[in-house]
């Protein structure tokens, strides 16, 4: 059990990029020495021990980050995280970069703008299906210009 979830932890970190992006921008991580994770977080990420020193700092923050939250989720957290995974290993690569730039754009975001997407996402999250699908539907119909004019709202 413990090596599907490492397997899984290290392949969500270690591909999509996004996944667990940091809190501070990436040039200002400090290296992170192995012997400063916890064992259940050396024992998840076991796969970079051997390569652990020569790893960036910032990748090695982001492992490290990481394999605290995997630890801390819930198991229908872990199965969520593990589906995305999947959704995001389907997907093709210009595809992917897509959603990266989506998400550095939103990570350069003012915190109360990142907050308002978050709450408006999380209401519509709460519509009924047939809701959302009307949304979406109603939000393909519109032109990129009539999309940035609602989006800056």
């Amino acid at each position: 059990m413990i090596k599907a979830c490492a397997l899984t932890l290290t392949l969500c970190l270690g591909c999509t990029g996004i996944a667990l992006a940091q809190d501070s921008p990436a040039a200002d991580a400090a290296p992170r020495a192995w012997q400063s994770l916890a064992p259940e977080q050396q024992q998840l990420l076991n796969k970079f021990k051997d390569k652990w020193a020569g790893l960036p700092p910032q990748r090695q923050q982001a492992l490290a980050k990481g394999s605290e939250r995997w630890l801390h989720m819930s198991e229908e957290e872990r199965a969520g995280a593990k589906q995305r995974f999947g959704q995001w290993r389907q997907m093709p690569p210009e595809q992917r970069q897509q959603l990266r730039e989506r998400w550095q754009r939103f990570r350069s975001l003012p915190p109360e703008r990142q907050a308002r997407i978050r709450e408006s996402y999380q209401r519509f999250k709460s519509l009924p299906p047939e809701r959302r699908k009307e949304l979406r539907q109603k939000w393909r119909s519109l032109t990129p210009e009539q999309r940035r004019a609602r989006f800056r709202h």
